[in-house]
C-alpha cells in the first residue's frame, strides 16, 4: 500500500482554501491533516499534527511569512514547506528560501504545476516555479559579469556539479557523504570549493543555479 502524505493547508482566503482540499482530496496518497487561516493557527496545526508537508500563503495575517516558516523549522524541522506566493520579485524568493521554504509556487501556477511541486518536495527535492529561477540568477549578476558565472562553472568538477545537485535539492552535507560513500570532511571541503568557485555563497543561490543549469527540476 501507499504512504499517506499528511498537509496542512495554510490559506487565509476561504475559496482558494477549499479549492486546495479539492485538488488534494483527489489524490488517494494524500491525507489533509488541518488547515489553518492565519499564520499563528498555521504554526499550532503544525506544531499539533506534525504533518509531511504544509502549503503556505506567504501574505498571512498575525505574522510574516518569512517568521511563520523560520517557526514552522523550529516546532517541526521535518515538516516540509512550499510557499504559495503572487511575489516573483527576487528579493522576496532569496528570503523564502533562506528561511528554509523547501518550494516556491506562484499562485497563478496551473494545478499540475502544485501538484509537481508537491511531489517533488515530497521526495525530498527542491521545487521553483519556472520562472523563479530565472529571476534569481538575473539578480545575482546584478555587479558581475555573466561570462564570468559562466567561466567559473566550466571549472566545477564532475564531483563538485553532484555534490551541486544534491546541495539544491536540500541533502545535509552527512546526507551527501552516506549517498555518495565517501567522508563528510571530503563533501565539506568538495563544497567550500565550488562555492569559492562560483561566488555563491547561501544555498537559495547555489539552488537557483543548479535550477537554472538543469542539475534539479525547476
Amino acid at each position: 500500500m501507499k504512504k499517506a502524505f499528511n498537509i496542512v493547508i495554510a490559506e487565509d482566503h476561504t475559496i482558494l482554501r477549499e479549492g486546495l482540499k479539492s485538488l488534494l482530496s483527489s489524490q488517494p496518497d494524500l491525507k489533509i491533516a488541518g488547515e489553518a487561516g492565519d499564520a499563528l493557527a498555521a504554526i499550532r496545526c503544525v506544531r499539533d499534527h506534525r504533518p509531511d508537508l504544509i502549503l503556505l500563503d506567504l501574505s498571512m495575517p498575525s505574522m510574516t511569512g518569512l517568521d511563520a516558516i523560520k517557526e514552522i523549522r523550529r516546532v517541526s524541522e521535518d515538516t516540509k514547506i512550499i510557499v504559495l506566493t503572487v511575489h516573483s520579485t527576487e528579493e522576496y524568493i532569496l528570503a523564502t528560501l533562506q528561511a528554509g521554504a523547501d518550494g516556491y509556487v506562484l499562485k497563478d501556477a496551473h494545478s499540475t504545476e502544485l501538484m509537481t511541486a508537491i511531489r517533488h518536495v515530497l521526495d525530498g527535492r527542491r521545487y521553483l516555479s519556472p520562472s523563479i529561477s530565472g529571476t534569481i540568477i538575473d539578480g545575482l549578476l546584478q555587479g558581475k559579469k555573466a561570462s564570468a558565472i559562466k567561466s567559473a562553472w566550466e571549472t566545477l568538477t564532475p564531483r563538485e556539479r553532484e555534490i551541486l545537485k544534491l546541495i539544491a535539492e536540500g541533502h545535509k552535507n552527512k546526507d551527501i557523504a552516506d549517498l555518495l560513500c565517501i567522508s563528510l570532511k571530503t563533501v565539506e571541503k568538495h563544497r567550500a570549493n565550488l562555492m569559492d568557485k562560483l561566488d555563491l555563497h547561501n544555498v537559495a543561490a547555489l539552488t537557483a543555479l543548479a535550477a537554472e543549469k538543469g542539475l534539479i527540476t525547476k
